[in-house]
Parts: C-alpha cells; sequence; structure tokens
C-alpha cells in the first residue's frame, strides 16, 4: 500500500488506532537515557533522515511525514529525553546534554552521515547535535524554531488539563490550544491532532521552555558544518512578524542558508501543509537553492 494510502488508514480508524498501525510498521532501537532508554523508531530504507520533535511532543509530531518520507529515506524518529516513550535525562540539562545521549545512541540506529530536521524545540536540539557530529550530519533543517533568541509576540495564553475533567472538556481545552499555538487554520484541527496533543502533553516531564527562550542556537551554529536551512509557517504564532529577522540572523552565521516559508501554515507547519512540507525538505536535502516564496 502507497504510504499516503496507509496515513489515510481504514474509513473511520480510531485516532489511537491510526498511531498504532504506523507505530507497527517502524523498527524499534532503544539506547542509554538516564535511568532508562531513549525509544527510537526507524522506517524505510535509503539515506538517513533523523526527525526530533518539538516540546511536550513525541514522534508523532511527524505522524503524516514519516511513511511518505519512508519511500525515499531512512526516517529515525526519536522520542527526546523527558519525552514520549524516552526515559528523562539527568539533571541538570541543557540543550547540550540532551544532543549528547541523541548523539550516544545515533550509531545503534544508522551508521552513515544523517539528514537532521528538527521542530520547534528540536530545531534547538538539531543545531547543537549538528555541532558536536560535525561531519557525521550532512545538513540540518530549522524548522519552526526555538532558541535563537530574537524578538517574538506575546506567547499563546494556554490552558491546562486539570485532574477531574471529562473528555468533552478535556477535547475543548486541547483543540483550543491547538488553534492558538500550533494551526493557522482552526478548521484543520481533525480528532487525530487532537489525540496527539492531549496524548503527548500527558506525557511530557522535561520543561523546554527553559532552553527554547534563549539564544543558544547563535552560539551554536557557527561550530556546526552542515548546511543549514530554516522553514516558518507564514502564520506561525511564535514568529510572525519576525521571520525575515530570523533569516537575516541565519544568514550571517551561514552566508547560503536556505530559507523558506510555508504558505497558510502555523507553527506545526510539517502537520498543517505536509506535501508542501516534504517537497521543500527533499528540496533541501537534495542540495538546491529555493528562494522563499513571500
Amino acid at each position: 500500500m502507497p504510504p499516503d494510502e496507509e496515513m489515510r488508514g481504514r474509513g473511520a480508524e480510531a485516532p489511537a488506532e491510526t498511531v498504532a498501525r504506523i507505530e507497527r510498521l517502524a523498527r524499534r532501537v532503544d539506547t542509554p537515557c538516564g535511568d532508562g532508554v531513549m525509544v527510537w523508531r526507524l522506517w524505510g530504507a535509503g539515506p538517513p533522515l533523523l526527525l526530533l520533535h518539538g516540546g511536550y511532543g513525541s514522534w508523532t509530531h511527524w505522524l503524516r511525514n514519516v511513511l511518505p518520507l519512508s519511500a525515499d529515506f531512512t526516517v529515525i524518529t526519536p522520542d527526546l529525553p523527558g519525552l514520549g516513550d524516552s526515559a528523562a535525562p539527568p539533571v541538570p540539562y541543557t540543550a547540550d546534554s540532551i544532543a549528547a545521549i541523541i548523539a550516544r545512541g545515533l550509531p545503534q540506529a544508522v551508521q552513515e552521515p544523517v539528514a537532521i530536521a528538527g521542530f520547534s524545540f528540536g530545531a534547538v536540539i538539531g543545531g547543537h547535535l549538528a555541532a558536536q557530529l560535525g561531519g557525521r550530519a550532512s545538513c540540518v533543517l530549522l524548522i519552526g524554531a526555538a532558541g535563537l533568541g530574537l524578538p517574538r509576540p506575546p506567547l499563546a495564553n494556554l490552558q491546562r488539563v486539570e485532574p477531574g475533567m471529562s473528555a468533552a472538556q478535556i477535547t475543548a481545552i486541547q483543540r483550543g490550544n491547538l488553534a492558538k499555538l500550533m494551526f493557522g487554520d482552526a478548521s484543520r484541527i481533525d480528532a487525530l491532532a487532537v489525540h496527539l496533543q492531549n496524548e503527548n502533553t500527558r506525557r511530557g516531564r522535561l520543561d523546554s521552555r527553559p532552553i527554547a527562550f534563549t539564544d543558544t542556537l547563535i552560539h551554536t551554529l557557527p561550530r556546526a558544518t552542515a548546511r543549514l536551512g530554516a522553514i516558518w509557517g507564514e502564520k506561525d504564532i511564535t514568529c510572525v512578524p519576525y521571520i525575515e529577522q530570523k533569516f537575516r540572523v541565519l544568514r550571517s552565521i551561514q552566508p547560503d542558508t536556505y530559507c523558506d516559508v510555508v504558505p497558510d501554515a502555523g507553527h506545526w507547519v510539517q502537520w498543517e501543509q505536509a506535501p508542501g512540507f516534504t517537497t521543500r525538505l527533499k528540496t533541501f536535502i537534495a542540495g538546491a537553492s529555493v528562494k522563499a516564496k513571500r
């Protein structure tokens, strides 16, 4: 069955069943992390592509991407330390220490140089990882990146799920949070996205914000030899109207940085505009130079 048909599933498939079905197609690798393990999932064959999810997320931030990309790549999606199924990192933790856990585990998943794509908090960790890997990282694409220490709009007022809430109340809160932070068009929020948001935030034990709300990437990226790229959704609430300023900073680090904006997309661009994102990711990995479409 082609990857796009696998993603669509079978009729009115429940969200949890969709996740389980796609997960069953993966190969699992466990590597040391703190007092437990870091969990990696792999699909497909070909050049390795490492996908790093965002804060309070898991590999399912890439649920709409792993099967289509697995037609061309060995897709590798770890749950970052303290998130998803992975154990918490030793404390105190930093972006460098989290990246080091990934760097130590990566050879058990793949031996060749990797392309890295990191989303939001995962972009911060991806930049640190690229610096640590040196020539073992061919390129790193920052998607809705945090960690640049530049002006940003006021934070969205997200609601918390509290004990004793009904399923309907939880669904309403998570749908509202997705609309405030993750999506450019709230009409695209479906039951699967709500399910993933609730499961990921419920299981999140690592607070990424003390790392994400810094300028750590500006100091780290000059140490990386990998080709650099960046993508934001044009409606990304975390950076509008400062996208061009972010591009200028990244180009001051690496003048030929690939910079692009995905139309009609919010922060979770790889979910909301999956086909367009996939095209841009493949273009970047192939090394083509494409001007940002504004």
